[in-house]
């Protein structure tokens, strides 16, 4: 029962006389007795009349707070008491409470089964609340039997096994910790030795090990001291990356991948890679550029650090642009080497990667691992656009920072070699034919050529005033490939390799097949020849004389040193190359002194007639053509002034030795149309005939002006009017055939020239050999016709002729006097061609030629002197064939030209005196070679005697007819 009234008390519920007693004082008075409660059911009231009752109560007791009843009503008191009210009063709530009671009473006797029925039910579950007890009891009994026997012993070992095992635990999580501590060294020194996979391997297992155990207090502060760790890392990666740019080393760039891949970022690595040799690029040329300018400014209080890279490039001073220029190319080499094996690497990985077979392949890759390689694969081949781009954009800057105009020739063939070596290492870079630099030196290259033409055609002018016409000594295998100036073309290569690598292939062939990133792959620069200066190599190609004394070979040696004996231009030569100026490389005292003999017996059969001039020209030439070579895009304005340099030459001696009025009026037909015409149109383009005039320069327009070349004057030195030696003839021969001996050498250049004229340009060069170069030979007819007009006294054999009776009545067996006068001019002309040629050899289609002219000189001469004849007998006719024969049987011993020229003129001439009146008119049509005095002659000598008269003037009528015209 107690435990019962516990578990009420637990939950609140109180027995009905507990619940009674724990109403206030106030409140059991108000609870009636039982006696109370009979008499106020006994008593009759109305309901109504009680439920009135009931309601009049004030509101305040119904409250279910605590209330104090009397002090409420005390309260209400007046202040001034009055016993009659207070009685109603007390009365009044005397009923309240009697109606109240009597509720109370009335509810209770209506519950009072239902509370009888549930307290039957209470003492049942207090016996059921007494057994569960004795359960309990007992349960906890055997519990405790239990405990003492089992639980306290087996568990208790289980229980220290399990500490043992979470002391075991924390203790291996302390020495990890311990290590994580001391990690910060081991990555240092990692760092240093530049192992970065390894340290940013134990830096991701740092990290993995202490999100483990960032329970720890410790831990989390050491987790993001190992992420600090990793970005500098990270940095110092970054850094390591960069230093690939310059010098590319397999193992160095083998761990920042595998550094790079261990983090996830190959393709972030990719992008600071192109970004890093950007910079490389910019950084690299600046430093070369800047360390030359400061260097040459000296003590410049300049800022040169501050500018711009453009702006820097026009400080570089004449004497540092070519070492500047090697070393810009030799750093911007090493960067692009390191890129391209970059790419090796990368694709040597992607080998490695792809010899697995399929299905490893497929386990081993992930698809990100995929993309990473497809990416970089397609950026590492952008990129070589863009850094080839970048490269020449810097030496274009450089190339225009300075004006080139002013440079040696030979410094400029070795600044366009080295841009054409880099133009070159563009195209096997990245198949660019890097129009950038091309047009960047096509600028400098035409302003350079257009002032290096223009004073090598005032050196020209120079050179012919001063020449003398002597022979330069060669030897007699000379050819021009013995020169300098041509050896690039002895090389079997394509003509866009420099003549640089000339000494490179000609010395190791095999290596010229390999493209330049095979050849300097490990060690070496394909730029490092230019800064090496050009030993001065020997020409052999003077001739040798065959004087074997010592004291010959002295003599000749003296020769040569006496001023007197050298030309005038090997003298300027000389002086030249002494004062600095782009030498012409000829034949000048100190060479002919290095070599060991030189000859005077110069008429070798084989040896090439050339003067000095010559050989500057050819020498000009070959320099034009390396500079063609190696620069296509100028190819046509080189050609064209290489065709000046002709033009100019061949001008020159017509000018000196060929102009002359005489041979206008000869018949000869010794100047062609064709050649008539190249010499017009080289004095219309380049001969300034303005500058002789007094009034020069002020007409015309100056640029035109700026073009051309004043007409060259012969040097005083050289005589032409002395019959001694036959007026010139040893300079005449040496000038012409030198001009013939320099077209051959144009002729073999032809299909070399060719190959570099652009397509649209290749008619200029065709037209320039069929009618200029292929016209040199021609003006051997009238330079060598003044010698011929001059040599023999025509005149005097005229004079002789005029005293000749020719109306002989008999047939004469003796010849006239004139022939062995002729003749005896023939023999002394043949003497004095063996004179000249002692000094210079005289060519067979020289001899020829001189012979030609003499003879068709002679020839005619005899015609005007049949012409002359008043009268004329048959007898006559016979003696003057009768001299012809006589004059040709003894010519024939001295010429071997056969057959003899204008034979047929002068045998038809004669025999025309037979001819009728029919067959004359028709030989008057037919042989307009004639002039219209011989064919008068011809009528009226001959026919005169037997026609008569109105005959006589037909035919002089015919005459005038076929004259006309020409006049």
């Amino acid at each position: 029962m107690q435990k019962i009234k516990s578990l009420m008390a637990r939950q609140g519920l109180k027995s009905p006389q507990e619940s009674m007693a724990d109403l206030s004082p106030v409140e059991n008075l108000r609870i009636p007795s039982k006696e109370e409660l009979r008499e106020l059911r006994e008593q009759p009231i109305d309901p109504q009349a009680e439920q009135e009752i009931i309601n009049s109560i004030e509101e305040v007791y119904f409250s279910n707070d605590s209330f104090d009843m009397v002090q409420h009503e005390l309260e209400k008191l007046p202040p001034e008491l009055n016993l009659q009210e207070l009685e109603e009063y007390r009365d009044k709530l005397k009923r309240q409470q009697s109606a109240v009671s009597k509720k109370v009473a009335d509810l209770i006797l209506e519950k009072q089964p239902s509370y009888v029925k549930e307290l039957e039910r209470v003492t049942a579950l207090q016996t059921n609340l007494q057994l569960a007890a004795v359960i309990c009891t007992n349960a906890r009994r055997q519990l405790s039997v239990a405990k003492e026997g089992f639980t306290e012993a087996s568990l208790g070992l289980l229980a220290n096994q399990r500490k043992r095992q979470l002391l075991t635990g924390l203790l291996k999580s302390l020495r990890t910790i311990k290590t994580l501590q001391r990690t910060d060294v081991r990555l240092s020194e990692m760092l240093e030795e530049e192992d970065y996979p390894g340290a940013i391997q134990l830096c991701l297992e740092c990290q993995k090990a202490a999100s483990t155990f960032k329970h720890y207090s410790c831990i989390s502060e050491l987790n993001s001291k190992l992420q600090d760790t990793l970005e500098q890392i990270e940095e110092q990666l970054d850094v390591a990356l960069s230093k690939t740019c310059k010098h590319f080393d397999v193992s160095h760039y083998t761990k920042v991948q595998l550094a790079y891949k261990l983090l996830g970022k190959t393709q972030i690595a990719m992008d600071q890679l192109h970004m890093h040799f950007t910079q490389a690029i910019h950084n690299t040329v600046f430093q070369v550029v800047l360390g030359y300018v400061e260097l040459c400014a000296g003590n410049a209080d300049t800022k040169f650090q501050k500018m711009q890279y453009k702006d820097l490039c026009t400080h570089i001073t004449l004497d540092s642009y070519i070492p500047c220029l090697t070393d810009l190319c030799k750093a911007l080499w090493e960067v692009m080497l390191s890129y391209h094996r970059t790419m090796q690497w990368h694709e040597e990985q992607d080998t490695q990667e792809n010899t697995c077979t399929p299905d490893d392949a497929a386990a081993a890759e992930s698809d990100e691992l995929v993309v990473d390689r497809g990416y970089v694969k397609k950026k590492l081949e952008h990129g070589l656009t863009r850094i080839w781009q970048d490269v020449q954009l810097k030496v274009k800057a450089y190339i225009l920072g300075t004006d080139m105009s002013n440079f040696k020739y030979d410094d400029f063939i070795v600044v366009l070699d080295v841009i054409s070596r880099l133009m070159q290492v563009g195209e096997e870079f990245c198949g660019s034919k890097s129009e950038v630099l091309q047009e960047s030196i096509k600028r400098q290259s035409i302003n350079y050529f257009k002032n290096y033409h223009r004073a090598r055609l005032e050196e020209l002018r120079m050179f012919l005033e001063n020449e003398t016409w002597e022979l330069c000594p060669v030897k007699s295998n000379f050819n021009i490939a013995q020169l300098h100036e041509f050896k690039f073309m002895g090389q079997c290569r394509s003509p866009s390799v420099s003549p640089s690598r000339q000494a490179v292939s000609s010395s190791t062939p095999a290596q010229e097949e390999l493209f330049l990133f095979q050849q300097y792959l490990q060690e070496g620069n394909p730029f490092e020849m230019h800064i090496e200066h050009k030993e001065e190599e020997t020409e052999d190609v003077l001739a040798s004389n065959g004087y074997e004394s010592d004291e010959l070979e002295k003599s000749v040696y003296q020769d040569y040193d006496s001023d007197s004996d050298v030309p005038e231009e090997l003298k300027q030569d000389y002086v030249d190359e002494q004062t600095g100026d782009v030498p012409l490389k000829s034949v000048s005292r100190e060479t002919i002194r290095s070599k060991k003999k030189s000859d005077y017996n110069l008429n070798k059969t084989n040896a090439p007639i050339l003067t000095n001039t010559t050989l500057n020209v050819i020498r000009l030439v070959g320099k034009y053509m390396q500079m063609m070579n190696i620069l296509k895009p100028i190819a046509f304005d080189v050609i064209h002034c290489v065709s000046q340099l002709f033009d100019y030459y061949l001008y020159a001696v017509y000018t000196f030795f060929g102009r002359n009025d005489m041979y206008e009026s000869s018949g000869l037909g010794l100047i062609s149309s064709r050649l008539r015409t190249t010499l017009n149109r080289i004095q219309e383009s380049l001969i300034d005939m303005e500058s002789v005039g007094e009034a020069a320069g002020v007409h015309g327009p100056g640029e035109d002006r700026k073009e051309k070349v004043p007409s060259p004057h012969l040097s005083q030195m050289v005589v032409l009017t002395n019959s001694g030696t036959l007026y010139g003839l040893a300079q005449r021969v040496v000038a012409t055939e030198s001009l013939v001996f320099l077209a051959e050498q144009f002729e073999s250049l032809q299909s070399h020239l060719d190959t570099m004229m652009p397509a649209a340009k290749k008619p200029f060069l065709q037209q320039f050999y069929s009618q200029t170069v292929s016209t040199a030979s021609e003006l051997r007819k009238p330079i060598y016709w003044i010698v011929a007009a001059k040599a023999i006294d025509y005149e005097q054999m005229l004079l002789m002729m005029a005293g000749v009776k020719w109306d002989i009545r008999e047939i004469m067996s003796q010849h006239n006097v004139y022939v062995d006068v002729l003749l005896k001019e023939f023999e002394q002309f043949n003497k004095r061609l063996g004179d000249v040629s002692r000094h210079v050899r005289i060519p067979l289609p020289v001899s020829n030629v001189l012979w030609e002219h003499c003879i068709r000189l002679a020839n005619r001469t005899l015609v005007e002197g049949y012409a002359n004849v008043k009268k004329c007998s048959n007898e006559g006719r016979a003696l003057m064939q009768l001299d012809f024969q006589q004059f040709l049987m003894k010519l024939e011993k001295l010429t071997d030209l056969r057959p003899i020229p204008d034979k047929e003129f002068v045998e038809t001439y004669i025999k025309a005196y037979y001819l009728t009146e029919n067959d004359m008119e028709q030989f008057i049509k037919n042989h307009r070679e004639y002039s219209m005095k011989q064919l008068a002659n011809l009528v009226n000598v001959c026919l005169g005697s037997h026609i008569n008269k109105k005959a006589r003037q037909k035919l002089l009528a015919a005459i005038d007819d076929i004259d006309r015209p020409k006049r």
